[in-house]
């Protein structure tokens, strides 16, 4: 169920979490645990997914956004967490459901809610500060990367009373596989030189987590970054790899 997950052991107050494709109910090429994909996948199934995840963490709440590659922050303050009902996460795939807040981060400091960040290939990015009691997620692809997600994220939390950030990359599309034209390589490298990479294919390709570890260090956060590469293991959904037939990975952070 998760490649990484690191629940809050006895007085500590933040758990982080990402899931792989394994331990849910949905059929088919997506993986069992999709938690994505309401437009192919049954709603039924991701709301169980979410259910299993959610029973495995410990948590009652989520609180996920529609993600368009912006830079785009959420601040989920008590009012919000307090309207947040059941079932909000999964959005207009239910009917009648309104639709989910247009944003490509989340960042609070209300205890009990689990922040979740959706990807099949980008970078989704955890951070917390366990003593001011604040956290954030953030989806982070190559046009949010560029647009500055992390960037106002991290300045989000910070005005929530964030200092010390430690920061999670989770699984993400490595720089040995992610193809894109010269024409782009050259563009973001004007302005992220460690975003030059090759494939190991020998074609242009980009480095997604160098660009976002880079901006995490540079704004102050102490970095880890998963070494699971969405294409190349066959546990993790991909956009790259399996097309319109890829499920949804997520990753979790929450504040005890």
């Amino acid at each position: 169920m998760f490649t990484f997950c690191q629940r809050p052991a006895a007085g500590a107050r933040i758990g982080v979490a990402f899931t792989d494709r394994h331990g849910g109910v949905s059929h088919g090429p997506m993986g069992a645990l999709n938690l994505g994909r309401s437009d192919v996948d049954d709603p039924a199934a991701i709301r169980e997914n979410f259910d299993r995840v959610r029973t495995a963490l410990g948590v009652t709440t989520v609180l996920a956004v529609r993600q368009l590659h912006t830079a785009d922050v959420l601040v989920a303050d008590d009012a919000l967490v307090s309207a947040w009902s059941p079932d909000r996460h999964l959005g207009s795939s239910l009917p009648g459901q309104a639709p989910l807040p247009v944003a490509d981060a989340i960042v609070s400091a209300v205890p009990g809610a689990a922040l979740c960040i959706r990807v099949a290939d980008c970078l989704p990015i955890l951070l917390a500060d366990p003593h001011a009691g604040v956290i954030g997620a953030a989806h982070a692809g190559r046009r949010g990367l560029v647009a500055g997600v992390v960037a106002t994220t991290v300045t989000a939390m910070r005005t929530l009373g964030a200092g010390a950030i430690q920061a999670w990359i989770g699984p993400h599309i490595c720089r040995r596989c992610y193809e894109v034209p010269a024409t782009m390589v050259a563009e973001i490298a004007e302005q992220f030189p460690i975003a030059r990479a090759v494939t190991s294919w020998g074609t242009p390709a980009l480095d997604l987590a160098a660009i976002a570890a880079a901006q995490l260090d540079d704004l102050g956060c102490f970095v880890t970054s998963a070494e699971h590469c969405t294409r190349t293991v066959q546990d993790l959904p991909s956009y790259r790899r399996d097309g319109q037939q890829s499920g949804r990975q997520a990753g979790f952070v929450w504040l005890t």
